[in-house]
């Protein structure tokens, strides 16, 4: 993926990764689209950008997509890249019965939101010279925290959805893969200032270094996600699901 003079939609651009990577982004010389529900964070992030605009979108609505998708199109006809970065976090309870509005809400802001919103796009994209999608899944794709249950199913749903999408569009859109260890932001109350997690510039700072090699990696992985990423290929998945799940836990409780 090239790394300047683009045109970059970022989907939950308003705050923590999205905004960080979008503000980046513009300061490599690409103009950046940042999309999300809360209009003042949105602006927030993009005041005294020039080149940098801000739409808001609700993921979880299919209608919503689907028309944010024209005027997007409308709006910027030249965009070339899409980041599917829009997600949430929620903490559930897999043993008594429950209202399960929180699970159903991750599932559709995390799997049906960046399905549907590349299906809306991928008609304009295939058309575009330097096209590209990232997906952002996640360390838990791969090794689970228990606690967020339906959170890792989503991810672990969208690195094999990328793998499937990569294949199909090769050749023509270049499709890549984020996956974020926990990061200091605030997807999970608390988690700004969470002992043990990668500070939020940091993370920034390692992932725009991989995104400047060359050819672009299909798998972005900052150090901090390989012990999860490869546990299972190394041998060490069930210690290493002790260790993330013991390690989360302290670090929660510890606040």
């Amino acid at each position: 993926m090239k790394t300047s003079g683009n045109t970059i939609l970022i989907t939950g651009g308003g705050s923590g990764i999205g905004a960080a990577l979008a503000q980046r982004f513009h300061a490599q010389g690409n103009q950046v689209i940042i999309a999300g529900r809360r209009r003042e964070a949105l602006d927030e992030v993009v005041d005294g950008r020039d080149g940098m605009f801000a739409m808001t979108l609700d993921v979880e609505s299919a209608d919503a997509i689907e028309d944010f998708a024209l005027r997007v199109i409308a709006e910027h006809p030249s965009l070339n890249v899409l980041i599917n970065n829009a997600g949430i976090m929620r903490f559930e309870a897999l043993d008594t019965r429950r209202d399960l509005a929180d699970a159903e809400t991750t599932i559709t802001t995390n799997l049906l939101g960046p399905i549907r919103l590349t299906n809306a796009l991928i008609d304009h994209l295939t058309a575009r010279v330097d096209a590209a999608i990232v997906n952002l899944t996640s360390g838990l794709a791969f090794v689970p925290l228990i606690d967020t249950p339906t959170y890792n199913a989503t991810k672990a749903a969208m690195h094999s959805y990328t793998v499937s999408l990569r294949e199909t569009l090769r050749g023509r859109v270049e499709v890549i893969e984020l996956a974020p260890p926990a990061v200091q932001t605030g997807l999970t109350p608390g988690q700004e200032n969470r002992p043990g997690y990668q500070p939020l510039a940091e993370f920034i700072d390692d992932v725009m270094a991989l995104f400047g090699q060359q050819p672009t990696p299909s798998e972005l992985l900052v150090e901090r996600v390989k012990f999860l990423r490869n546990a299972e290929a190394e041998g060490r998945f069930d210690s290493t699901l002790k260790q993330l799940n013991d390690t989360a836990r302290a670090a929660r409780n510890a606040q």
